[in-house]
């Protein structure tokens, strides 16, 4: 039965053609810390028997895994395999198979939010002596947000197998899964045009070609040096991620800078112009996120700056708008 049929944003990695067996987390120890005494392992498809591509992204623990990569719509299938340990039989109330979306701020740490919860009962209470396998099938999942691992929050998807067992603990798996959407090209994109001034002694303009970029996509701009009267000795383009988490008193902004891009080292002079070209694909970005589900955003921002002789240093920040066109 599904509990919930609720509406379900990533870190970006390298992907390949593999088996989509899953390395299962998390349920090889008991509550006390004894070691289980059953090990299980799933192994995940897209219905229908077609395996998922794999790709790479980085846990919540900064480990880069290989999971497999599902889109909104997709049938999320497989078989979940439990083994007993050597000559032994494993007693049990029952086994589960869940698939969650979830949301999980760091600063609540343990506490999950689930905008997906959908539950198969695949076992009775009964005891198993030998290998089992267990199919179980989450049909056409509507899950619209995409996986995601930030500073202070994540958003995880996850297979995940329970024993239930009342008397030495449940024995509990996770088997996670990334999810990537893409969109299409937005029908209007503007170009930036913005000023850099300090009265009577600095004007700069500078002008990007369009305010929203592809995940793959190249920054092509230009910078216009109208007047120069101090000294500037360096300049450089940034692109920034703002992860914003809570609200209220509880609200969270996290900045990190992705990309440093070297625009000049060196005096500009009056009546100057430098190109910029920056390509995207190089650097570890996400799509911009909006209040997904009302936990958290991302947006990225172009950060122009300026450091003179004495070094201070001049900012100027403009918002873009990142989406994803392939997987």
């Amino acid at each position: 039965e599904d509990r919930s049929g609720a509406r379900g944003g990533p870190t970006e990695g390298g992907r390949k053609e593999s088996s989509a067996r899953t390395e299962g987390r998390e349920g090889r120890m008991n509550f006390l810390g004894f070691k289980a005494p059953v090990t299980v392992d799933a192994e995940l498809f897209k219905g229908d028997g077609v395996k998922p591509e794999l790709v790479t992204v980085r846990s919540a623990s900064g480990v880069p895994e290989t999971i497999p990569l599902y889109k909104d719509g997709d049938t999320v299938s497989g078989f979940v395999t439990v083994t007993p340990g050597f000559g032994k039989k494993v007693d049990h109330q029952g086994i589960k198979i869940e698939l969650l979306g979830q949301i999980e701020a760091y600063y609540d740490k343990g506490s999950f939010y689930d905008f997906i919860a959908a539950v198969r009962e695949v076992a009775g209470p009964g005891e198993i002596k030998e290998e089992t396998k267990f199919d179980f099938e989450f049909p056409n999942l509507e899950m619209l947000n995409e996986s995601y691992s930030g500073v202070n929050v994540r958003l995880r998807y996850v297979v995940k197998v329970t024993i239930v067992r009342s008397f030495r603990g449940s024995v509990v798996t996770d088997f996670p899964f990334c999810v990537r959407n893409t969109t299409t090209l937005p029908e209007i994109n503007n170009s930036i045009k913005m000023e850099v001034g300090i009265e009577d002694c600095l004007h700069i303009e500078f002008e990007y070609k369009k305010s929203k970029y592809h995940l793959k996509d190249v920054l092509v701009g230009k910078i216009y040096f109208l007047l120069v009267q101090i000294k500037l000795k360096h300049m450089e383009l940034e692109i920034r991620r703002r992860e914003t988490t809570g609200s209220g008193s509880n609200q969270y902004n996290e900045t990190q800078t992705m990309a440093k891009y070297e625009v000049m080292d060196g005096a500009p002079v009056k009546g100057e112009c430098i190109p910029i070209r920056l390509f995207l694909s190089a650097y570890d970005l996400t799509p911009t996120y909006k209040n997904v589900n009302n936990k958290f955003s991302v947006k990225y921002f172009l950060n122009l700056v300026l450091v003179d002789e004495e070094d201070r240093r001049y900012f100027k920040q403009q918002e873009i708008h990142l989406f994803r066109t392939e997987m």
